[in-house]
């Protein structure tokens, strides 16, 4: 499992430092209370219905608006790597050789152009998360790490949960949970919160859909059961028309559970709605058919199965 740390992202100090494409603040979805949501960028899961196209590519790369071009070129004129061109005055960008430097982004003049990735340090978001501190005393809220995948960055991943806690933050993690155990048993220690997903049960569907194996996924997720985090975790479970809610694949989490999870308690039932608009700026294919979100009946059965076993849940994060 290869990790962002591999491309020795460092500052001048020799200091690991990360790479995010968002701080959003104000969640009220990613955790209890109000919380500021760090999107971590490069996840090893390429999963079809990815909400955050944006956070899979490990890299810094280009977003096009298509609506707020003006096709003045500028983009094409600056662009060092000659990477941009306009074919019939038509957008094109050879992304393979993209360095992903934003002088095309700085120099647009309608923002048709966006950089998706900026690299910080530990300190430059503790500052953006020490901003709302009030907000976290008075609604029981806190920051959450998200992506992409945090674990695909788990030394700067370490270093920034460390931090949170030692000025008394509360720490969710949202996450796939495909890592190595050292590296979750690593991160465990600073997250109070688990925002765990579980996709699909049969590993081939898994590859499939998803691209890698689910072993890991449930194997880390008995990891934490087992290191006494049960409480601390709430289940994510995506509902994809087709794909995750077939009858097969939630008798396949019902089951495990029931006889593996032991004293998990909670579950969050997410349904899916299109993002194709995203990956068309992006220049990534959109592998789902359906473009509809699953049927009030179809979340109000899943809901009532996962009730019937004694869990919380919920519709929506």
């Amino acid at each position: 499992m290869k990790s962002l740390q591999e491309q020795n992202i460092k500052n001048s100090k020799g200091e690991v430092k990360g790479l995010i494409f968002s701080i959003q603040r104000y969640s009220i979805h990613d955790g209890p209370g109000i919380r500021t949501t760090i999107f971590f960028k490069g996840c090893p899961l390429i999963c079809w219905w990815c909400h955050n196209p944006e956070g899979i590519s490990p890299k810094k790369e280009i977003m096009y608006f298509d609506y707020k071009c003006i096709k003045c070129k500028t983009c094409s004129k600056v662009c060092p790597t000659k990477s941009i061109k306009f074919v019939d005055e038509k957008f094109m960008i050879n992304r393979e050789n993209c360095i992903g430097c934003g002088i095309c982004s700085e120099a647009c003049p309608t923002g048709a152009i966006k950089l998706v990735g900026i690299e910080v340090d530990v300190k430059y978001l503790i500052r953006e998360i020490e901003r709302d501190i009030k907000l976290y005393d008075e609604t029981n809220g806190g920051v959450t790490f998200s992506g992409g995948e945090p674990l695909y960055q788990p030394e700067f991943l370490i270093n920034l949960a460390r931090e949170c806690k030692e000025i008394y933050i509360n720490t969710a993690l949202d996450t796939s949970g495909y890592t190595t155990k050292e590296i979750m048993k690593a991160v465990a220690k600073n997250i109070d919160i688990f925002l765990y997903d579980i996709k699909i049960i049969d590993e081939e569907k898994h590859k499939e859909y998803c691209g890698v194996s689910n072993k890991p996924i449930i194997e880390n997720l008995k990891l934490l059961v087992e290191l006494g985090r049960a409480r601390d975790i709430i289940l994510r479970f995506p509902i994809i028309p087709g794909i995750t809610d077939t009858e097969e694949n939630v008798k396949g989490i019902l089951k495990l559970v029931t006889e593996k999870l032991k004293g998990i308690v909670e579950i969050d039932l997410l349904p899916f709605h299109s993002v194709e608009e995203k990956y068309i700026r992006l220049g990534k294919p959109y592998l789902m058919k359906v473009h509809h979100a699953p049927t009030y009946e179809t979340l109000k059965r899943i809901k009532e199965e996962f009730e019937r076993i004694g869990l919380y849940v919920k519709i929506g994060g």
